[in-house]
């Protein structure tokens, strides 16, 4: 679908550690040479082409489904210490696992710069984002920030980070949404493809959260769409298409309607 970035599943509300997921019963110990050892069993070189396909190029990697991966984390309790060792190994499916298993009240200021600075393709970016980086403290501060950096992961982190905490943080006030859209206008100008199409993300997410954002993301993008700059003109008009859209309009109005 045009100007939709795939993405890992997203969390349906930002909430407690605990809400997250339903507690588990007591498993067996698993340590990182298991779970290693069980990634090159599920791995197939056919669905290893399929990443290379959908653009998720990574240095070592076993070629999983998600499903699998999902089915694999569900068998192993979360672990901080755990999460930490998996992503050292720098295998792509373990960074996944990584940020699945991972407690985000454990996560630091400075774990989130050491992977940011390890994100090498989208979905390593946009998994961490939705499954752990979007519960974490410092995760507003992270995504303002994080628009800045130079490398292109780096840099759609910050919008996939934002596009997340539009859908997932209920509290969040409108305000700090409309000052991340002045960021979003700043950046509309960057041409590389993971950036624009997560510049749109957040664009499109945002004004979906309600009402307001709605008219505050739709003024932005009428706007946008009048530049000079193609890249500019397309993150605009896509994000018009869906914001003005009955779908949304209809959704957004149900939503005021409620009590």
């Amino acid at each position: 679908m045009k100007g939709r970035s795939p993405s890992s599943s997203i969390p349906k509300k930002r909430s407690s550690v605990g809400a997250r997921r339903p507690a588990r019963s007591r498993r067996e110990p698993w340590e990182v040479s298991r779970i290693v050892a069980e990634l090159q069993r599920l791995g197939s070189k056919r669905h290893l082409q399929g990443l290379t396909h959908f653009g998720i190029h990574s240095k070592i990697s076993y070629g999983i489904p998600q499903p699998k991966l999902d089915a694999l984390a569900k068998k192993i309790e979360r672990s901080h210490a755990l999460a930490l060792q998996l992503w050292d190994t720098g295998i792509y499916e373990a960074r996944i696992l990584a940020g699945m298993l991972d407690l985000p009240a454990e996560v630091t200021a400075e774990q989130m710069e050491a992977w940011l600075g390890d994100f090498d393709n989208w979905a390593t970016c946009d998994g961490t984002c939705c499954h752990l980086f979007a519960f974490a403290a410092p995760a507003w501060e992270k995504a303002f920030a994080w628009t800045e950096r130079d490398g292109e992961f780096q840099k759609r982190a910050g919008f996939a980070l934002a596009a997340y905490l539009a859908y997932t943080d209920k509290t969040e006030k409108d305000a700090t949404f409309l000052r991340f859209l002045k960021v979003i206008e700043r950046e509309a100008a960057d041409e590389r493809n993971y950036v624009r199409k997560a510049v749109n993300w957040a664009l499109r997410n945002i004004g979906k959260r309600n009402t307001r954002l709605n008219r505050a993301a739709i003024t932005l993008a009428t706007r946008l769409r009048k530049s000079q700059v193609p890249v500019t003109r397309w993150i605009a008009g896509d994000a018009l298409r869906e914001l003005q859209g009955e779908a949304v309009q209809h959704r957004l109005r149900k939503k005021e309607a409620r009590p």
